[in-house]
């Protein structure tokens, strides 16, 4: 299995979609964006966490086995390479996040979906845990200081 994403400020939704993720199959690999690449999708004060010291964090975890860095901002080349049988992401990319118990997939949102879908291999969409997010964390330490 693969996955991907920033992982800027771990916490508890993180490690519950990592953890689901691994349930999925036998070797879970992580791509995390490069620094510059977090800039380029959250902005210039992003990430907060360096893509070494969020790598490391990541590799700790048992769930994981192994973590990479890739400096697009899609992991479409990534999974083209890596070709995983199962590529996993959260719930929010769901097509009707209203419904996401249903879960299909918004391939407009998620390129890399259909990367995987042209060799035949799964996307696997993970419901997300509610209020559990890097910016709602953050939102909440910058109210907490003002």
């Amino acid at each position: 299995m693969f996955t991907n994403g920033v992982f800027d400020l771990l916490h508890s939704g993180h490690v519950f979609y990592l953890e689901e993720a691994r349930r999925l199959g036998d070797i879970l690999v992580v791509g995390i964006n490069s620094d510059a690449s977090t800039r380029a999708i959250k902005g210039p004060t992003r990430p907060l966490i360096s893509e070494h010291d969020r790598a490391y964090m990541l590799a700790a975890l048992r769930t994981v086995d192994y973590v990479t860095i890739f400096s697009e901002t899609t992991a479409e080349a990534l999974v083209d390479t890596l070709r995983p049988d199962i590529y996993v992401k959260g719930g929010d990319y769901a097509l009707d996040p209203a419904q996401r118990a249903a879960l299909a997939v918004d391939v407009q949102r998620l390129p890399e979906a259909r990367v995987v879908m042209a060799y035949g291999g799964q996307v696997q969409l993970i419901p997300t845990r509610q209020g559990c997010s890097t910016s709602a964390l953050i939102a909440r330490i910058l109210a907490t200081a003002s």
